[in-house]
């Protein structure tokens, strides 16, 4: 077979061979690293967990940079363009050096099946390997003890968080899900967890296998005023003070950014950081679709949220944005999630719902999600669109200059709306 020529061209490849998206195990991943040595050269972060995995690598990313290191960042999903999954020293891997590692993946494949992402996933071990940066930070991309991430031992592992999401694959309660989250934790190696109530079965997997876990609120942690904030770490004996806030906003960010933290201390003899480094890093931090705020009027909030526990992240934040006379959503999901739930968050905070269907074959029709919302929000203003785009033109009809339009529910969703969303201002 002729393998193609360009990343348009192995995405198309990869798409049409593996319909299924999620199949989840390692020994068909790890025998292909195996043959084509992709364990990096460096020290490995990765980071996991059901919400907040995006801000808590793009911190690390910023930091990191500012203390003058190399980073390689595999991120994803994608929001616009497949590039953004592969990172280095701040800017995406360019389309030759892309197409080349997927070559090398197919090569050294043979005969071995691998998903899309396991396949994406190699691919960018393998331009990693060929760069050689200073540290690589891998982003699980669902669960973590079998997801094709976890084929890599890392220095340091984060849990971000652990909700109820992805329940076909992880379980049905957060025991089940945080077993597979710790399974990125490693024997003997530093495990950092911020979710300050982290399942029983997390902490027992760390205990049985010996990784040196820590837990936000009992071993870092973080506090402050409206001005800064201040970290804490090892058990209260570390103090940095004077920080000022994450650029990336939202009051769940400092969660993410004491994780962080705590991850760069327990690495202090690997990859020193300095405060300046720390302070620089976070103040520069960016990560579109992330409670984003683009800049003009009507106030327009992007939001990747898309379970429950983010959709009351994003609540909290609506809420400490100040008045708005009317707040518009701009709402689309995939058939897996719990539509009823991420709507009681939010009821009562939108005076208009715009739905809009989704294609694929995870992609929930505008009428179905329609008629799960109307049970939660009863009479509540509800229209249909085809497409999330429609549903952002007419929010942008609709709404005064005083209004708030919320786009949020998938990285679909914002991704179908956010280039069209920046060219209006």
């Amino acid at each position: 077979m002729q393998l193609p020529e360009t990343l348009a061209g192995w995405l198309a490849l990869l798409e049409a061979r593996h319909g299924q998206t999620v199949r989840l195990g390692l020994e068909r991943v790890a025998g292909v690293a195996g043959r084509i040595a992709l364990e990096p050269q460096c020290p490995v972060i990765t980071v996991g967990g059901t919400n907040g995995k995006g801000s808590t690598c793009a911190m690390l990313e910023a930091i990191l940079q500012a203390a003058g290191y190399r980073v390689g960042l595999y991120s994803s999903p994608h929001l616009l363009r497949y590039n953004e999954r592969v990172r280095i020293d701040g800017r995406e891997a360019d389309d030759e050096a892309l197409v080349r590692a997927m070559a090398q993946v197919e090569i050294a494949r043979g005969d071995t099946p691998l998903t899309y992402f396991e396949h994406g996933t190699l691919a960018a071990l393998a331009v990693f390997r060929a760069a050689a940066p200073d540290v690589v930070i891998l982003e699980v991309g669902l669960g973590g003890r079998l997801d094709a991430v976890n084929v890599i031992d890392s220095d340091c592992a984060i849990v971000t968080s652990v909700a109820l999401d992805h329940m076909d694959f992880l379980g049905q309660d957060r025991e089940a899900i945080g077993f597979e989250k710790a399974g990125i934790f490693r024997a003997g190696k530093p495990a950092i967890c911020a979710d300050p109530e982290p399942p029983a079965s997390l902490v027992a997997h760390a205990g049985e296998i010996g990784a040196r876990l820590q837990v936000s609120g009992r071993d870092f942690g973080f506090g402050g005023d409206r001005q800064q904030w201040a970290f804490w770490g090892r058990g209260g004996a570390l103090r940095r003070g004077g920080l000022a806030f994450p650029a990336l906003r939202g009051a769940n960010q400092l969660l993410n950014a004491a994780a962080a933290m705590a991850a760069l201390d327990e690495l202090r003899d690997l990859l020193p950081v300095p405060m300046q480094a720390v302070r620089e890093g976070l103040m520069l931090v960016e990560l579109a679709g992330r409670f984003q705020i683009l800049p003009g009027r009507p106030t327009i909030v992007m939001d990747v949220a898309h379970n429950v526990q983010a959709v009351g992240v994003l609540a909290e934040n609506l809420s400490n944005m100040g008045y708005f006379p009317e707040t518009w959503a701009v709402f689309s999901m995939l058939s897996d999630k719990d539509v009823e739930g991420v709507a009681e968050r939010l009821r009562g905070r939108v005076d208009h719902w715009l739905l809009a269907g989704l294609d694929g074959p995870r992609g929930m029709p505008a009428e179905t999600l329609a008629q799960r919302i109307r049970q939660v929000v009863g009479d509540t203003d509800l229209r249909l669109f085809d497409s999330p785009s429609e549903a952002f033109s007419a929010a942008r009809e609709g709404a005064s200059e005083d209004d708030r339009i919320v786009v949020f529910g998938s990285f679909l969703t914002v991704a179908a709306v956010l280039p069209m969303a920046r060219a209006s201002r």
